[in-house]
């Protein structure tokens, strides 16, 4: 698996650590991820192959851009959905796959518990949003659930993420890209990012 840091930019080493304060309000917390996932999705956009085509100004003929493989945005529930947002102001086109996994209290086993993915070219890439890679058990398991459904590149979009996630998603996905910002040091024992920021789904919700 390949893994890329985002250049830690002033910017956001910034709004890391507004994430990261305790103190940070619902509304801070929920604007400031939105400016990362919009950083992220630029970063995501260089990565994107484009076709020229003819673009008619108010004075000439001149040459133009577009993006040949619209990605499939696919936000990890419920934090990744913190993420989204931005993701789809750069990518207004891109459909949306929704799928909740939550661990089976009898098997300790992930499972889904709601799916909603559209019937894509299987050929486009899908860009999985999940602001905290932590253990690396859910994600691994829409990994492979969306690798079941034929799709064939998949980049992992993770704004914090655990050195245990990391080599979790190595060892099951190593075909797959892991984009993140920041590598945390470790785990604790109930499986949160240290130093981290706590529960990204409950700050950016307010629960």
């Amino acid at each position: 698996m390949v893994t890329e840091l985002i250049k830690s930019s002033s910017v956001i080493k910034r709004d890391i650590s507004l994430l990261r304060d305790k103190n940070t309000s619902v509304t801070a917390f929920s604007q400031t991820m939105h400016r990362l996932s919009l950083a992220m999705a630029f970063y995501a956009g260089e990565k994107l192959s484009t076709s020229e085509y003819q673009v008619e100004t108010p004075l000439e003929t001149t040459e133009g851009f577009r993006i040949i493989k619209v990605p499939v945005l696919s936000p990890v529930l419920r934090a990744g959905l913190g993420m989204l947002s931005g993701f789809r102001e750069i990518f207004p086109e891109s459909p949306v796959a929704m799928i909740g996994t939550r661990r089976n209290e009898e098997t300790l086993q992930p499972e889904n518990y709601y799916v909603n993915v559209p019937a894509n070219d299987v050929n486009e890439p899908v860009f999985i949003l999940d602001p905290m890679l932590a253990t690396g058990g859910t994600v691994s398991h829409a990994l492979s659930y969306i690798k079941g459904l034929g799709f064939r590149e998949m980049i992992y979009f993770s704004i914090i993420s655990s050195p245990e996630g990391i080599e979790k998603i190595a060892g099951d996905h190593p075909e797959v890209r892991l984009i993140t910002c920041v590598i945390d040091r470790e785990l604790n024992n109930r499986g949160y990012i240290l130093p981290g920021l706590g529960d990204a789904g409950d700050r950016y919700f307010g629960t």
